[in-house]
This record gives C-alpha cells, sequence and structure tokens, in this order.
C-alpha cells in the first residue's frame, strides 16, 4: 500500500500493524472457510419463493429476517464483527420485468473511521455453481453445506472480502444474483441481470439499514463476481443514477465470453461452460433452439446436471472435458457459437466495456491466468479509458503453474485482494 509522504514513522508503523492484523484475520478466514465442515443452515421454507405480484421500485425490501453469522475464527475472539439479515428485494430482468433477488446485509459492529456516513460494499460472489443450494446467503452461518440427497457440496468463498471491510466499518451486502436460491435458473454471466441483482442490492442495503440515500456505494468481486462488479459500474450511470457510486474493484472479469469459453473448455471448470449456456437458453429462444438442435445426448445430460449443482460439484463430475463432447458433430462449442450468428451476436451481447464507469474502477487481470483470459481484461480497461473512465489496472505477473487446473485464476486473487480492498477505502474515505 502506497503511503502518503507526510506521515511519520510512528503513523507508518500503526498502518502496518493494522494492515497485518487485518490480513491475519483475513487468511484465517480463508483457512476456516476452507477445512470446517458443516451442515445446511435452517431457513425458513418459503422465504425464498417470492410473492406472486412482485410490487415496488427496483431495490425495495420484499421481506427480510435475522440471519446467524456463526463462523468461529481461530485466534480471533467472537465470531463476524457484525449482525446479518437475509434480504429478498427487487430487481429486473433483462427485458426490464420485476424479479425477486436474495442476499445479505451485514451491519458492522466497527465504527466507519471516515468522514460521512457509513458506506456499502456490495459484494458479487465468484462461480459458486447454479443450484439453489448453491446460493450465498445460505452459507452465511456456516461456509460449507453438505446436500446428500444430490449429492451437492455449497462453498461460500466470499469470507475474505466480506471480512476486511466489516473489520473497517464498512456495511457489507453480498448479492445471491438472480435464479440462485430463488425460482428459475440462474442466468451466470449475463451481464445486464448481474449488474442489476448488484446495483438494486445497494439499494436494498441502504434502505433496510436506514442510511442515507446518498451514501457512499462501492462493488467489488473476483472472476464472476468481478464480471458482476464491473457490468455494475458501467450500468450505474444509467440504470441507477441514484446511488452515490464512489469506486469498483473488479478481479479477473469475464467481460467477453466469446474469449472466455475456450480459455475454460477443457480445465478443471469446464463445467461453468454449462452455466453460461443454461442462463443464455433461459433468456433467449434462438439460443434454447441451437442447443436443442446440436447438442447430443452427453451434452443434454451435462447441461441438466449442471443447472443444479455447486462449483465444487462440477469439478470431480466434469473437470478436463471439452465440450466438442457434448455436441452432436464435435465441434467445440467456440466453434458452434462462431458458426451460428444469432448467437454469437447474443454472446457479444454479454460484453462488457462499451458504457462508461461513473467512478474509479480497480482492475486486475493476470498474465498467465487459466480461465479468464488476461487479453480480454486488458481490453476491458483499453475500452473504458478510451471513453475517460477513471481506471487502475494491475497485472499480476505469477508464471504459469499447472495450466488449466486453475491455479492461475486464484493465485493472483490472493495477490491482489488487498490493494483492491484498500482501493475501496481510499475512495472512501476522500
Amino acid at each position: 500500500m502506497k503511503l502518503k509522504s507526510g506521515m511519520n514513522i510512528a503513523s507508518r508503523r500503526r498502518s502496518r500493524l493494522r494492515l497485518g492484523a487485518t490480513a491475519g484475520a483475513v487468511a484465517a478466514a480463508c483457512a476456516a472457510a476452507v477445512i470446517t465442515p458443516s451442515a445446511p443452515l435452517a431457513n425458513a421454507a418459503d422465504f425464498y419463493t417470492p410473492p406472486a405480484k412482485i410490487a415496488g421500485e427496483p431495490g425495495s425490501v420484499i421481506r427480510s429476517q435475522p440471519s446467524v453469522l456463526s463462523l468461529q475464527i481461530p485466534g480471533v475472539p467472537g465470531q463476524w464483527p457484525g449482525t446479518a439479515r437475509k434480504v429478498m428485494y427487487t430487481s429486473t430482468y433483462q427485458d426490464g420485468s420485476p424479479a425477486a433477488v436474495t442476499g445479505t446485509v451485514v451491519e458492522p459492529t466497527a465504527p466507519w473511521q471516515g468522514r460521512g456516513p457509513r458506506p456499502t460494499v456490495v459484494i458479487g460472489p465468484g462461480t459458486i455453481g447454479q443450484g439453489d443450494q448453491c446460493a450465498a446467503s445460505k452459507l452465511m452461518g456456516l461456509p460449507m453445506s453438505v446436500d446428500i440427497t444430490k449429492p451437492s457440496l455449497g462453498v461460500n468463498y466470499t469470507a475474505p472480502e466480506m471480512y476486511y471491510m466489516l473489520l473497517n466499518g464498512v456495511r457489507v451486502f453480498v448479492t445471491d444474483y438472480i435464479g440462485l436460491g430463488t425460482p428459475g435458473i440462474h442466468t451466470y454471466v449475463n451481464r445486464a441481470e448481474t449488474g442489476h441483482a448488484m446495483l438494486d442490492g445497494a439499494r436494498a442495503a441502504l434502505r433496510i439499514s436506514g442510511a442515507p440515500a446518498d451514501a457512499p456505494v462501492g462493488f467489488a468481486g473476483y472472476s464472476q463476481g468481478g464480471g458482476a462488479a464491473a457490468s455494475a459500474a458501467e450500468l450505474a450511470a444509467t440504470y441507477a443514477p441514484d446511488l452515490n457510486v464512489k469506486a469498483t474493484y473488479a478481479g479477473a472479469p469475464p467481460a467477453d465470453l466469446e474469449r472466455v469459453i475456450p480459455a475454460i473448455d477443457g480445465s478443471t471448470i469446464a463445467g461453468a461452460i454449462g452455466f453460461a449456456v443454461n442462463g443464455l437458453t433461459a433468456r433467449y429462444p434462438e439460443v434454447a433452439t441451437v442447443v436443442e438442435r446440436e447438442t447430443n445426448r452427453s451434452g443434454k445430460a451435462a447441461l441438466k446436471q449442471l443447472s443444479t449443482s455447486c462449483i465444487a460439484d462440477i469439478i470431480p463430475a466434469f473437470g478436463f472435458q471439452q465440450t466438442r463432447n457434448w455436441t452432436r458433430t464435435g465441434e467445440t462449442l467456440s466453434a458452434l457459437i462462431d458458426r451460428s450468428p444469432g448467437v454469437k451476436k447474443i454472446v457479444d451481447e454479454q460484453r462488457i466495456g462499451r458504457l462508461k464507469p461513473n467512478a474509479p474502477v480497480f482492475l486486475e487481470g493476470g498474465l498467465n491466468d487459466d480461465v479468464i483470459p488476461h487479453g480480454q481484461v486488458a481490453q476491458l480497461a483499453a475500452d473504458w479509458r478510451a471513453q475517460g473512465a477513471d481506471v487502475r489496472f494491475v497485472t499480476d505477473p505469477t508464471p504459469p503453474i499447472l495450466t488449466k487446473s486453475i491455479v492461475n485464476h486464484v493465485v493472483p486473487m490472493l495477490g491482489t485482494f488487498v490493494p483492491g480492498m484498500e482501493f475501496l477505502l481510499g475512495e472512501f474515505r476522500k
């Protein structure tokens, strides 16, 4: 973290101690999230069922209930430094019709030390799956859940961002996205719907906490979450001009699906391509027609299985598989898209970078990221800068390690996590 030249030695020492303590707590949270066994957290059976008619403007709170944050952090007294509520709120589908989305708002116990009202960060989870059991709001009490009836393993890895922000007195809202937990398919990497869910999550967080309407707001996420944060950043000016957006951290965003899909193909998370196909099929009849016509029996079975799977399920089931095994002709999905002009146009509609963010953005890409190509992140930075946006673009230089294993996707996340969080805090403190 770059320190101002005017800081004295004592101030620098305090800053280092604060950052070190925070990083240590976050590391402990990460470790606990990986190794702590758990069972599904009990939820009201009907909480995730929307009302027959969704009323209210986007960002309105439909219902809420307390959410238990019971993760114990080794070496840290107490539990999470905040109190949580599970929320159902209104958002919009890509066609503008109303949608019900769920998420979790966490009010920190730590005071906000900056000027003005307490800021809010909306976190977009990375790829956690497409089944309703994968929703982040269902994994707040315990970091993992096991559904032996499927079987399925859900993992919530928003813990680092949450903990870092809460320790600094920043309110946190974690969206489940459209179709995760709630009825319908989760529209994975749908640019409009993920952006709407993030922006309306900010509105809902401000309303349920009683915060001023102009309180500072930021967005954060990595991988799928990075794409959601980037989408929110560029849609804010037109979709949610009422929000006082201060900054966005978008790590490894899948900004250009045409370049991302072939990179994921054959990797340990190749099944995530199925998440994207299912999401596009649910919204675009033309995609549904092509998928029905061009997939073979194995492909149809894979897409059905993936629609109810979590990220931890797809690695043993579909790791290192090629999408050519799913198609009638033996073509890869990328080749199929290339020869289907209508589908190619729809995939291109998901591209992020054609609108200007209305606040500074910290953008990260791994030079050797093995699933989210660095080049398309660099292009996003160039596209935004060409429109006059304030973009700080950081390249992680980690050399290639076990290509297609996603190691080169995960390691850069660890390297830019603290700088990304400090970037948000710095913009909030201005």
